[in-house]
């Protein structure tokens, strides 16, 4: 007796399988990575039309360089731009959901902000310096203070 039950509740899915020997445990094992695969796909196509037509397009940067995020902020009933200039220590994620993290020092703090690249309150990113770095990630600038916290710049 042979069997596969798959339910699509939450875009997960659920497999039972009742399997009586080895030849049916392969081919629903293959049946299964098949309907994996579309519904990874299905994902993807919802993803696509679900997605803004006109997209922002934002200037190349990477991690190591300075840039300034200019950030619509609502406080009550009024809107207003608020620019967060520092050091971007790393880029996560792919297609549209990255995500980038910028440091800045405020006095002897360091203010370190996420922001989504597809955000709709992002207005304008502006890249201020190349920096020549040799990390993807820069957590290391966390611990440093001073002159040895600041990166080189690219030339």
């Amino acid at each position: 007796m042979q069997y596969l039950y798959i339910s699509i509740e939450n875009s997960t899915f659920a497999a039972h399988f009742v399997i009586s020997g080895r030849i049916g445990c392969l081919r629903i094992l293959r049946l299964y990575n098949i309907l994996i695969a579309i519904k990874m796909d299905f994902i993807k196509i919802v993803e696509e039309a679900m997605a803004p037509s006109e997209k922002k397009q934002h200037p190349a940067f990477k991690s190591g360089d300075n840039i300034t995020v200019a950030y619509r902020i609502r406080e009550g009933n009024k809107e207003r731009v608020q620019d967060f200039r520092g050091d971007v220590i790393r880029i996560s994620g792919h297609g549209d959901k990255k995500r980038f993290t910028v440091r800045k020092m405020s006095g002897n703090v360091g203010v370190e902000r996420i922001f989504p690249l597809d955000s709709p309150f992002i207005d304008s990113i502006t890249v201020n310096r190349r920096g020549k770095v040799r990390r993807a990630k820069l957590y290391y600038l966390r611990k440093l203070t001073g002159k040895k916290a600041r990166i080189r710049e690219k030339r």
